[in-house]
């Protein structure tokens, strides 16, 4: 399961490469196929005809049935929910589960997000893959930036310019992605092949522009966020954050992995604007290290866990007295103990747990009451 149509397309294209000669059937369940063929594919996926299923949220509807579902593996997990996890994994008898997220989680807090996990950690580039270079200019650079990335297209190279989200508004996100995109196609880059993309368009419109690029048909990308989890584009080798301290050092990370995907060096340009002491130093380690588990734990001490993922979003719990960074320790201990009750007493039944027992529907059954 990936979080979008390119994605698991790219998946679909990869896994047959692989597993074809070996007779192991792919196939792709995605929102844009026909009713006609949607029908013809989950009648095969029941009788156990189809090996490997990929797809989007689309594999979570009821009406996809699995004969034997052996295993439940989620792409860039950070874009789904616990329930949606939990609802994949049910269309079987306990499958294997195996969950992928490029997001790097401070190993300390990856604890608590996937407790219920076994955790692995793959901390070296695929084979033949460059060290992506990261500057951090002010705008009094914005023309070398421009002359910069003017050369990289004379080079036969493409280029990601990317804007922040103003405050979660997706008017103002809009705004600011079409205005810059005038900008470049008409004052600065107007003999270029200049497009954008955003999180408003139909899921088919952006599948369109990502292919486009993919074939090279756009020199330059303007986006949003949404570029975040993509497709690979190797030819594209640069990519320019615009107001960089806008976004949380983890973000810039995941951005920044957009490039370097092919055999050319590529490089990342964080144009910021705040003179901020937190910004500087963030700005800092981003060109320091290309380490995901350094810049996030580096996030976490600058920002807070609450900032880190946006704690309603994720579940995080929000804490009186702990701090998730400074009491890691604490924490731990807080967990193997827990753990250890859950064993010994799971629907918390005897004496010993019974002030606990209380405090948890006193604290808990309010809220779903409410």
């Amino acid at each position: 399961m990936a979080p979008t149509a390119i994605l698991a397309t790219q998946h679909l294209e990869n896994f047959k490469k692989t597993l074809e000669e070996l007779d192991i059937k792919c196939e792709l369940l995605i929102s844009g196929i026909s009713k006609k063929k949607k029908e013809e594919l989950l009648a095969r996926l029941s009788q156990g005809e189809i090996d490997i299923l990929i797809g989007t949220h689309a594999i979570l509807e009821e009406n996809v049935v699995f004969k034997n579902l052996g295993l439940v593996v989620t792409d860039e997990q950070h874009r789904f929910g616990v329930k949606q996890r939990t609802k994949i994994v049910e269309k079987g008898q306990n499958p294997d589960v195996l969950v992928m997220t490029a997001t790097p989680i401070p190993r300390t807090l990856a604890l608590i997000l996937y407790g219920d996990l076994d955790i692995s950690i793959i901390d070296e580039l695929p084979p033949n893959r460059k060290k992506i270079d990261t500057f951090a200019v002010n705008k009094k650079m914005t023309d070398r930036v421009n002359m910069f990335i003017k050369k990289q297209i004379e080079e036969g190279r493409q280029a990601y310019i990317v804007c922040p989200l103003v405050e979660e508004n997706e008017e103002l996100d809009l705004k600011s992605v079409q205005n810059l995109y005038e900008k470049y196609k008409t004052e600065i880059f107007p003999n270029y092949k200049v497009d954008y993309i955003h999180g408003k368009m139909k899921p088919k419109e952006k599948d369109e522009i990502m292919n486009k690029f993919k074939k090279g048909e756009i020199d330059i990308l303007i986006s949003t966020t949404v570029i975040e989890v993509g497709v690979d584009v190797p030819n594209a080798n640069i990519m320019v954050i615009e107001n960089a301290e806008r976004f949380g050092l983890a973000a810039l990370h995941q951005l920044r992995g957009r490039v370097g995907r092919g055999e050319y060096q590529s490089y990342c340009i964080l144009k910021y604007e705040s003179n901020s002491e937190t910004a500087r130093k963030r700005m800092k380690v981003m060109c320091e290290t290309n380490d995901g588990f350094i810049i996030s734990e580096k996030d976490l001490e600058l920002r807070g866990s609450g900032d880190f993922f946006g704690t309603m979003q994720h579940g995080l719990p929000e804490f009186k007295i702990a701090n998730l960074f400074e009491d890691m320790p604490i924490l731990k201990l807080v967990q193997s103990a827990a753990i250890k009750i859950i064993e010994d007493d799971n629907k918390l039944e005897k004496e010993k747990n019974k002030l606990l027992k209380d405090l948890i529907k006193d604290k808990f059954l309010k809220r779903i009451e409410i």
